[in-house]
């Protein structure tokens, strides 16, 4: 996303800002940037609701450093241990291989300079702190500006304390929020003493704004002087700041009509964003029609107790932190918060099962979009889901439904974590833990961690056997011969997955995992010289994806048939088959399908006779492989083009003037090398045998394992 500064200039980051939201404050401003000028490590404390989230994202954005301002929303986030792929997600990053995600995050931001702002890291201090730490300690060129009501205390930390707004200004805001909704304010007086009793605070003032489309500001304060001792009468040890805000919620509150102070309530169950849809299915009911769920909600947005965000995803809505946490007291208090949080897993378990059906169709870059959106919530799910012992299986299930998700958009570090959590638990319900199981295996074969992804696939096999779940074990045999094919084992690759593919045949199973088992099974004859069988298959992919509006697998499909073009001669067919694979593998944000491209495509750029571009191309993908694994899985096959391309383009330029290009191509950012490498037009055409043929690696020993009991057809050991 991209966000403008004050000069008008873009912003390189992900920072939202609101045009019109900020009112006021130039000398914090002042006094934040100053700070920021001065310390790597800044952190903005104060109530909740005095503003300290939109002055950091006013200041952030004109203090943006070249590599752009990074916001963290920590928020919706509930277990610390989560807190790192909360900040990978909001970088953009991926990462296919088993590092860490710290080890990630290090790896990233050692070189850039950038600001990251940790937006409500109260709840999470001693996580934050450490990690924080840790990134000033290993990045010089980053600094930190962290939001909460707490100080992070570490070395280095430089304190900017937010007061509440002066008189001056709180009535300017009040005024501006009146503005927008067309709203007149009424006499000057009762605004000021209206704003003097909210003590200032931004988000009171909010709450009143919400309330003079209906009431004077004179009505106003009746009703707060009416509430006042009563809604602060149990918090007598609280700040004086604390009990206004609380008093100035809890007379919103009460305000509500019965039906909006109970979906108010029930909306607090969401983590972060939400849909209407979601918000009829969990909030409706028992007092609150789901008919009726549009038009309470539409009170709440005219009230500011949620706002509306218009997103990629399309409509969400929210609620800010603090009014979230008063209504989930509230929610407590009616004894409904179980049965809520239920409705809330059931949702995004039905959510997911959709998505997952969904994927094999026209809709996968939207349904790629719903899923990134929706991930603080399926988060909570998964919590539940696996905190359950008797509902077990619903989160095995929801971990594994998953699966397009953490393989096909980057996720596989995290969609690990869970799938891990779920095989652990003994649910009873063997479908769902088999499904989890061959998707553990999956994940960790794309991170080329071979031994835990045998491991998976052979107890899925297993035990598959002796529930007689053939689909289970159509999956594990398919993916044992993944684990083949990267192994550069090919012989047994093609008889796993030609076993798993009449298996899918027999069960009617047909979806992008299908299709990829095709490819992958034309990959194994186009390394093994059968070119004209590894066409003829993938050409049939390519008609059915097309037929179902199916992308993510065509990219792959596309990959092998540019990869048969180049090894016949036909460079030129090969770049604009890359090209195409290419665009869709990064719209994906699938790191291995664009690795793969970007190497294949550098082959293609050397043979049309640029080698000093094909060894820029080399070193963005240089770049890009430590985030996928080891070197096209430490493949020689796969390895073939790149050091085809390699020694093609060290003869033309030498290795000093290679090495040189390569450095070039290492400081591409991914989206910048993506655009270079398909800003080329299509060349000539050459013969690639003028260099010679790609290299064949020697045969394999291929994949060990233990002995197994033949399958059906061809006697082969299924894994």
């Amino acid at each position: 996303m991209w966000d403008l500064r004050r000069d008008g200039t873009p912003v390189p980051g992900n920072l939202p800002l609101e045009p019109d939201a900020f009112v006021g404050r130039a000398a914090e401003r002042a006094e934040l940037r100053r700070a920021l000028d001065g310390s790597r490590l800044v952190t903005v404390t104060g109530v909740g609701g005095v503003g300290k989230s939109r002055l950091a994202a006013r200041v952030a954005a004109d203090c943006a450093p070249p590599d752009g301002v990074w916001r963290v929303e920590l928020a919706p986030l509930t277990d610390p241990e989560f807190l790192d792929y909360a900040v990978m997600e909001a970088l953009g990053l991926t990462d296919h291989t088993t590092r860490s995600p710290r080890e990630s995050l290090l790896g990233h931001v050692a070189e850039r300079q950038l600001l990251l702002v940790l937006d409500g890291c109260e709840h999470l201090v001693e996580a934050c702190a450490e990690l924080v730490a840790e990134l000033l300690r290993r990045a010089p060129g980053l600094r930190v500006l962290a939001v909460g009501r707490r100080a992070l205390s570490v070395a280095g930390e430089r304190l900017v304390a937010l007061a509440p707004l002066g008189e001056e200004e709180a009535v300017r805001l009040l005024e501006v929020r009146a503005g927008q909704r067309a709203v007149a304010c009424g006499d000057e007086g009762e605004l000021r003493e209206l704003c003097r009793r909210l003590d200032g605070l931004p988000l009171a003032i909010e709450l009143a704004a919400g309330r003079l489309g209906a009431l004077s500001p004179g009505q106003i304060l009746e009703r707060l002087d009416d509430r006042f001792r009563l809604l602060t009468g149990g918090c007598r040890d609280a700040l004086p700041r604390h009990r206004a805000l609380r008093t100035a919620i809890g007379w919103s509150h009460e305000l509500c009509t019965p039906e909006e102070r109970l979906l108010w309530a029930r909306l607090s169950v969401f983590a972060g964003r939400f849909d209407l849809e979601a918000a009829e299915y969990v909030c409706g009911g028992d007092g609150l029609p789901a008919e009726d769920v549009l038009d309470v909600l539409s009170a709440l947005l005219a009230q500011s107790v949620v706002t509306r965000e218009d997103t990629a995803a399309g409509v969400r809505y929210r609620m800010l932190d603090t009014l979230r946490a008063y209504g989930a007291e509230w929610l407590e208090a009616t004894g409904e918060a179980e049965r809520l949080r239920r409705r809330h897993r059931d949702w995004y378990l039905g959510f997911a099962t959709w998505c997952e059906l969904d994927w094999f169709s026209p809709r996968q870059g939207e349904i790629a979009e719903r899923v990134e959106a929706e991930l603080p919530n399926l988060r909570c799910a998964l919590e539940y889901g696996l905190a359950e012992p008797d509902e077990a299986h619903l989160g095995q299930h929801l971990a594994g439904s998953l699966w397009f998700y953490w393989v096909g958009c980057g996720r596989l570090s995290e969609g690990r974590r869970w799938l891990e959590q779920a095989v652990r638990l003994d649910s009873g319900h063997d479908q769902s833990r088999l499904k989890a199981l061959w998707v553990l295996g999956y994940v960790a074969i794309l991170q080329g961690d071979t031994v835990p992804a045998l491991a998976a696939l052979q107890e899925c096999r297993r035990e598959a056997e002796r529930a007689a779940c053939p689909t289970a074990l159509a999956y594990a045999e398919h993916r044992t011969g993944c684990l083949a094919l990267v192994s550069d084992d090919m012989p047994r690759a093609e008889t796993l997955l030609r076993s798993a593919l009449e298996r899918y045949a027999e069960i009617g199973e047909l979806n992008s995992n299908v299709l990829m088992g095709q490819v992958e099974l034309a990959m194994t004859r186009a390394f093994q010289g059968d070119l004209p069988e590894a066409v003829r298959l993938c050409e049939d992919v390519r008609r059915v994806c097309d037929d179902h509006g199916e992308r993510w697998a065509r990219t792959y499909a596309l990959y092998v048939l540019a990869y048969a073009a180049w090894s016949e001669g036909d460079p030129g067919t090969a770049r604009e088959l890359l090209g195409d694979c290419l665009g869709a593998a990064h719209g994906f944000s699938d790191l291995l399908g664009s690795v793969l491209s970007l190497e294949l495509l550098a082959l293609v750029t050397a043979a049309e006779g640029d080698a000093a571009e094909a060894a820029v191309l080399q070193g963005a993908a240089r770049r890009m492989w430590p985030s996928v694994g080891l070197p096209l899985f430490g493949s020689a096959y796969y390895n073939g083009p790149h050091e085809l391309c390699e020694r093609i383009a060290r003869a033309g330029l030498g290795d000093e003037r290679y090495e040189e290009c390569v450095r070039r191509g290492e400081a591409l950012g991914r989206d910048e090398a993506v655009r270079r490498a398909l800003r080329r037009p299509v060349g000539p055409a050459r013969t690639p045998a003028a260099h010679g043929p790609l290299p064949q690696p020697p045969p394999a020993s291929g994949t060990q394992e233990p002995a197994a009991s033949p399958t059906r057809k061809g006697g082969e050991a299924a894994g």
